[in-house]
């Protein structure tokens, strides 16, 4: 019996921007070392249907692309398969080469086939030459007649380890009109509902999806299939922690497919994920990639990681990324054939099988922030991989228009990552984070950003205080983040209404140096910059006139924190361009903050062993279906 692995699919959406993410022009060329495309020969009047197309006479057309493209590697390395079966179906005169690539990106030919009429020819496909990279795909090229591409697939007649169905589980928060159209694109895509026991929404806010108009018609063609749960706003940790406890009750289901709510899917990766799953050597958490849905050809985030002895994420090759498909393609981008290993994947979109969630527990409950990451280090020290895998991606809101490190979040950026060093981390007393930490503080109160400040000092007093506020501040601790902002100006958004706001001395602009680098201090000046300014900051009050009116102002991209800290006060654009902050020097707060994050740094060091031997004692307990269920219960019972 054939088992499909992958299907070769064509965009849902007429977007010319999507294109490249699944099928590829023919002719490329090279201006100043950058691939730049000659002519687009794969265009939407030749998108026939969601897997058909046509091949114009004397074309050709790849499909080596990131949606389309066999990831071999991936395959080899982490599951049981080992012979693949590309089959091709065709109406036409055509021509199909199937290439492959190594771990360094070379193409090298293996096939090829000619098929002219109503066609369908196989490809028998060994997996014995990717350990460290590379690809499989295909060609199609048309000679003096038009021919229509049928469809492909990616198939085996090995068995998997695992058959079990999975369910999905969306968190959401008053974000329904993405939610109803999750719900339609799966509704639309039969081949993945026969893999799919349920859809569980977890619904925390008060726009709720089954208040939209189109949600009847959605739950009668999904019938049982979709549940939607309704709770307090517990985070995306306590929204996937309910999604992984309703799962568990259900013998049906082997996997967990979780999904944030602000994302558009290809129905297909989400099949992908399942099978991959099954197929796996061991148990496995199936990641997904994640492009910008406002830039949809960027790739934002491939393999991602935590390097111990800071320990913070990162994506692996972060210099190259976002990488935008429509600068260049799979085929003449090298790094994208590496293997490249993760250790987390994030949860736009991420599979978890059954039996880790039964060994290893649920979410960590820290509302939001480092849930991800600290979950897969969870496993991986229990033995169980993450695999982030190649053609299997979604559309997400990218941070890039985000201001999160200096709004409530910033008090979940600190003590989550903080957390989950002192659960994980491998190097005494977390490396050089504590150092890291500190250095963040300084920046932000040299920037005279402090709001931020008072929030990472929060977080390390509940961290001091022991395990136990993390579950017992599940639901409050992001409401008394937000309320603490009234105390601080600077968090103001002022918007443009018609007076336009003007700094003093206007606009401070800066060319950017050679090779995108910038001006920052470094060596012996860095410290010279740093103790001076702290020094300035501790004496100096600002001036009268310049708390009258911002002193000078600055675009997102120049205010840096080598920058603002020259001035008394400045107009500073948001991340989005949706208005400004006013940041303006305060001298008692900057003492105040100085003297604290000193003090709270230093007592953390001082207890690292103590707090971690604690915490990893305690991780069980935290995380466990009971407790969850206690949580469950006891705010469905105060929401009464």
């Amino acid at each position: 019996m054939a088992h499909v692995l992958q299907k070769t699919v064509l965009p849902l959406d007429r977007d010319p921007d999507l294109l490249p993410l699944y099928v590829d022009p023919e002719t490329w060329t090279s201006i100043d070392e950058e691939p730049v495309r000659v002519s687009n020969l794969a265009r939407l009047g030749n998108i026939l249907g969601r897997t058909r197309a046509r091949v114009v006479a004397g074309r050709r057309v790849s499909f080596g692309t990131y949606f389309n493209a066999f990831p071999a590697s991936y395959w080899q390395h982490w599951t049981v398969v080992r012979e693949v079966r590309l089959t091709v179906r065709m109406t036409g005169p055509a021509t199909i080469l199937v290439y492959r690539s190594t771990g360094g990106g070379i193409s090298q030919r293996i096939d090829t086939r000619e098929v002219s009429g109503t066609s369908e020819v196989s490809f028998d496909l060994k997996l014995d030459q990717y350990s460290d990279g590379g690809w499989i795909w295909f060609d199609v090229a048309a000679d003096e007649e038009s021919a229509v591409f049928e469809g492909a697939e990616w198939s085996t007649e090995q068995e998997p380890v695992r058959s079990g169905k999975a369910s999905i589980g969306i968190t959401t928060f008053n974000k329904p009109e993405y939610c109803v159209e999750t719900l339609a694109a799966l509704a639309e895509a039969p081949d993945v509902l026969e893999l799919l026991d349920r859809i569980f929404v977890i619904d925390q806010g008060d726009k709720r999806v089954d208040a939209r108009a189109e949600y009847p018609a959605l739950a009668s063609r999904l019938g049982e299939t979709l549940q939607v749960v309704h709770q307090p706003n517990l985070g995306g940790s306590g929204g996937f922690a309910r999604a992984m406890t309703e799962t568990l009750k259900r013998p049906e289901s082997d996997f967990v497919q979780l999904l944030d709510d602000d994302v558009r899917i290809e129905p297909e990766s989400i099949r992908r994920s399942i099978v991959f799953g099954r197929y796996a050597a061991t148990p496995t958490i199936v990641g997904a990639h994640m492009f910008d849905l406002l830039d949809r050809p960027k790739l934002h985030a491939w393999a991602e990681v935590v390097d111990d002895v800071p320990f913070m994420w990162r994506t692996l090759y972060q210099e190259r990324m976002p990488h935008d498909f429509s600068v260049a393609n799979l085929r003449q981008s090298p790094t994208l054939h590496m293997r490249l290993d993760a250790d987390y994947n994030g949860w736009w979109m991420c599979l978890i099988p059954t039996e880790i969630i039964r060994e290893i527990g649920l979410a960590l409950p820290a509302f939001i922030k480092w849930d991800d990451a600290e979950y897969s280090l969870r496993a991986r020290d229990a033995g169980y991989p993450t695999v982030s895998v190649p053609g299997v991606a979604l559309w997400h809101v990218s941070w890039v228009g985000k201001d999160d490190s200096i709004d409530w979040q910033a008090y979940f950026h600190a003590r989550n990552r903080i957390v989950a060093a002192l659960l994980h981390s491998r190097t005494p007393q977390g490396g050089t984070l504590l150092r890291h930490s500190r250095r963040v503080d300084l920046k932000h109160l040299m920037m005279m950003q402090y709001y931020p400040v008072e929030l990472r000092h929060q977080a390390l007093r509940d961290i001091l205080s022991g395990p136990a506020h993390m579950r017992a501040g599940l639901a409050t601790a992001m409401p008394t983040a937000r309320a603490i902002a009234k105390n601080f100006p600077e968090t103001v958004v002022h918007k443009e209404t018609g007076v336009p706001l003007r700094s003093r001395f206007g606009r401070q602009v800066y060319k950017r140096m050679p090779r995108g680098e910038f001006d920052s201090p470094t060596g012996l000046r860095l410290r010279w910059f740093t103790a001076s300014t702290l020094i300035a900051h501790w004496l100096h009050a600002p001036r009268a006139e310049n708390l009258a009116q911002p002193e000078v102002e600055f675009g997102k991209g120049d205010a840096h924190w080598w920058r603002v800290p020259g001035y008394d006060s400045a107009l500073v654009s948001t991340a989005d361009g949706s208005g400004k902050n006013i940041y303006t020097r305060d001298r008692a707060k900057f003492r105040r903050m100085l003297v604290d994050s000193v003090r709270l740094h230093r007592t953390l060091r001082r207890r690292w062993a103590e707090l971690s031997a604690v915490y990893r004692a305690e991780l069980a307990t935290l995380t466990s279906d009971e407790e969850w269920h206690q949580t469950f219960a006891a705010d469905q019972a105060d929401g009464a």
